[in-house]
């Protein structure tokens, strides 16, 4: 059986940071650029204040990394809300709105973050995300959480990255 896969198309744009999605941007979902701030010393990239309308309340803040080719999917949260922001490096971020009372419910959104187009992806609890190192060196994503870790029950609830019910496909698509 084949995988049905939904057609995406632009749905924001923001100084060059662009959202694809089969539907709308999901609700509670969001991607901005991100204020870098330059000057002959280097640059300065704001990623989060607490006077921010996005921002929750402080969780942690850590960093992962991702090598080329491999895909870091899918997942969600219960209570979490995610903050991803890309240092290094280049990936493709995905969210799929699983959540049943969602008016966005079945809504795939797909966005593209790194050092070269930095921006902010805001994901609310209970939509699956993910993402693909798509470039040629390894990417460092930070993420600011709105929940501390609980490594004795974690709020983290996973879906294979290739083998599922979610109509997204991580292949590259060259043409």
């Amino acid at each position: 059986m084949t995988k049905r896969i939904l057609p995406l198309k632009a749905v924001l744009v923001d100084e060059g940071l662009i959202v694809r999605s089969s539907g709308r941007l999901i609700e509670g979902a969001g991607v901005r650029r991100a204020k870098v701030i330059p000057d002959e010393r280097g640059r300065l990239g704001e990623i989060m204040r607490n006077d921010d309308p996005w921002f929750e309340k402080f969780g942690q803040v850590y960093f992962t990394t991702t090598c080329p080719g491999v895909v870091k999917a899918w997942h969600y949260h219960a209570k979490q809300f995610d903050h991803f922001y890309v240092i290094r490096g280049l990936v493709k971020v995905a969210l799929y709105d699983a959540r049943p009372d969602s008016p966005t419910h079945g809504t795939v959104n797909e966005t593209y973050l790194g050092e070269h187009c930095p921006g902010l992806v805001r994901i609310p609890p209970g939509v699956q995300h993910g993402w693909m190192c798509v470039g040629e060196k390894e990417a460092y994503i930070v993420n600011l959480v709105s929940e501390a870790y609980d490594y004795t029950k974690p709020d983290e609830f996973r879906t294979p990255p290739h083998d599922n019910d979610i109509p997204y496909d991580w292949t590259r698509r060259d043409g």
